[in-house]
């Protein structure tokens, strides 16, 4: 049977599918049905961070789904309590509700923004200023938070509610604060948007207007955060206090998970029945995501995260004579208008390497954290070559 026809019959056309079925992985590498190998440099998008068939990954699924994968959030589940306690305590956060992903997760938080505010008996603050650039997901409040027109396109009426700012620009922040300003929400480095690094003055100056202000900082670690930048989350290479943090992608380690970890005062605006999530943080999702934080958030491996980072950032500027840009092993390179970074991830898969874009025309770089130095070189060696 062709499947790839039979997905193209059966299947909604939203994805821009490249023509591969993949059918096991080990390490950094990924074999498709025909046996070809592919060194992962992409992590379905950040999500696979200790790479496939982990043998501590692969024990939790399976020694779990034989005792509970779900029952429901109606009931106080062990692993969950676990997980909550590993993120506040190495977080600014004292409270933690979990969900099912980045888009949920930054739903949450829009939520949580708002409740705050009313139950402070301030319904009229409510506006939170976003970044053009910036990323937070695909459902309906998310894309609102999504300065990008393509996106957004034939999906309004959007939310309102949301002011977008230059990213990296104080002035632009200031102008779009009023008396609604409840909240603003950044990505410390945009992933979809291209791999834009923050500036340290820019982020200590939003952190000090909204602790002057009483403006919440969220942060929104989808992307950046669990190790992706050589920190837990990437807040923490810049001395930032966030109010509210979200987080997801890598979390689960490919299981799907997300969270959003906030200060006491804030997290008690919700009560029961305010908001839930049916498969938020059950069994499964929460046992995998403890395992998962118990191996990454260890000095030597965020360490090991930040040096190989580096490796890939100091390489690529040394064989290509293009821009590169990130923040631990969350790299891109800006390719010249004449050079298509669609085409290349396309080539890329004849030298059995997985690559993505970001942006308008970079090639993103989000591997396993587990990658070494020799599966860079490799990488570049067939990047090389494609180009």
């Amino acid at each position: 049977m062709n499947w790839i026809e039979e997905g193209n019959k059966y299947l909604m056309h939203n994805y821009a599918r490249l023509p591969l079925i993949f059918e096991r992985g080990e390490g950094v590498y990924l074999y498709d049905t025909n046996g070809k190998k592919y060194l992962d440099m992409m992590a379905g998008i950040a999500v696979n961070i200790l790479g496939y068939n982990h043998p501590v990954i692969t024990k939790t699924i399976c020694e779990q789904a034989k005792k509970i994968i779900h029952v429901s959030n109606l009931f106080y589940i062990k692993p969950q309590i676990e997980l909550a306690k590993i993120l506040v305590e190495n977080t600014t956060g004292d409270k933690v509700f979990f969900c099912n992903s980045g888009a949920e997760a930054n739903e949450t938080a829009i939520k949580l923004i708002r409740r705050f505010f009313f139950s402070k008996g301030q319904p009229d603050r409510y506006e939170i200023i976003v970044f053009k650039g910036g990323f937070h997901g695909r459902t309906i409040g998310a894309l609102s938070a999504t300065p990008n027109k393509e996106y957004q396109k034939g999906f309004e009426p959007l939310v309102e509610g949301f002011r977008y700012a230059q990213f990296n620009n104080i002035s632009s922040v200031l102008e779009n604060i009023n008396k609604k300003t409840a909240a603003i929400m950044l990505e410390i480095v945009q992933g979809e948007g291209g791999i834009n690094v923050a500036d340290k003055k820019f982020l200590q100056d939003i952190n000090q207007i909204c602790k002057e202000k009483e403006i919440l900082l969220v942060i929104d670690e989808v992307q950046t955060g669990i190790g992706r930048t050589g920190k837990l989350f990437s807040y923490q290479h810049f001395n930032l206090s966030p109010d509210i943090i979200t987080t997801a992608k890598g979390l689960g380690g490919g299981v799907p998970i997300g969270a959003v970890i906030a200060k006491e005062d804030i997290a008690s605006s919700f009560t029961p029945g305010t908001h839930g999530s049916t498969f938020g943080g059950n069994y499964l999702a929460t046992a995998v995501a403890k395992e998962v934080l118990n191996i990454v958030n260890n000095e030597n491996f965020l360490k090991k995260v930040e040096e190989n980072g580096n490796y890939l950032k100091d390489k690529l500027k040394k064989e290509f004579n293009f821009p590169v840009k990130g923040l631990g092993l969350m790299v891109g390179v800006e390719l010249p208008e004449n050079i298509s970074a669609k085409e290349i991830v396309k080539k890329a898969l004849d030298e059995g390497l997985l690559i993505i874009t970001a942006g308008k025309n970079t090639i993103r770089f989000v591997p396993p954290l587990i990658i070494e130095k020799h599966h860079i070189d490799e990488a570049l060696e067939k990047l090389k070559r494609i180009l």
